[in-house]
């Protein structure tokens, strides 16, 4: 991957399930203890249990939401559920991870079936404020869901690849 270029623009992140921003925040995602970065790439048996995720910071005053979704759902090749929901916490506290937030929606782990999926984690800055689960996974936008409840731009966002166990082979740009 040539330097200098951005993992969520490399593999149309931008674009397909979040537009252009400037992080203000980091997170830190691991599953089983392995730290996860952008492009990063696991097998369904990695993500089984939710992963601990980290928002480093120094004020925990500062409330951040999370959003979890697989831009390929159910497969790459015909992405008709996209964005499909796995996992939703609102009031996660800067400085501390999301088990301190509020789970809105439980975490289901991806388990694709088809091809090599983009697994999305966007953070976004809000305001405590009492935001509902969306009445099903798939075809959430996080665009419109973030626009609705006013919670404002991402301000982090980590993409991992997931595929089946016996999966093999790579995407196509």
């Amino acid at each position: 991957m040539p330097q200098g270029r951005d993992p969520l623009v490399l593999g149309q992140v931008f674009g397909d399930v979040l537009d252009p921003f400037t992080r203000s925040a980091a997170m830190r995602v691991t599953y089983n203890s392995k730290e996860i970065r952008n492009g990063t790439g696991l097998r369904h048996s990695a993500v089984v249990n939710k992963p601990r995720v980290e928002i480093e910071g120094h004020d925990r005053r500062q409330f951040y939401t999370l959003v979890m979704v697989d831009a390929d759902a159910p497969s790459p090749n015909s992405p008709t559920d996209r964005e499909y929901l796995h996992w939703l916490v609102t009031d996660i506290p800067e400085t501390l991870d999301a088990s301190y937030g509020n789970e809105i929606v439980s975490y289901e782990s991806p388990h694709p079936t088809a091809g090599i999926h983009r697994i999305v984690l966007v953070l976004r800055q809000e305001v405590q404020q009492t935001i509902y689960a969306p009445g099903w996974r798939q075809n959430i936008n996080t665009r419109d869901f973030s626009a609705f409840y006013s919670i404002g731009p991402p301000v982090g966002a980590i993409s991992f690849n997931c595929q089946r166990e016996n999966g093999c082979g790579g995407r196509r740009f």
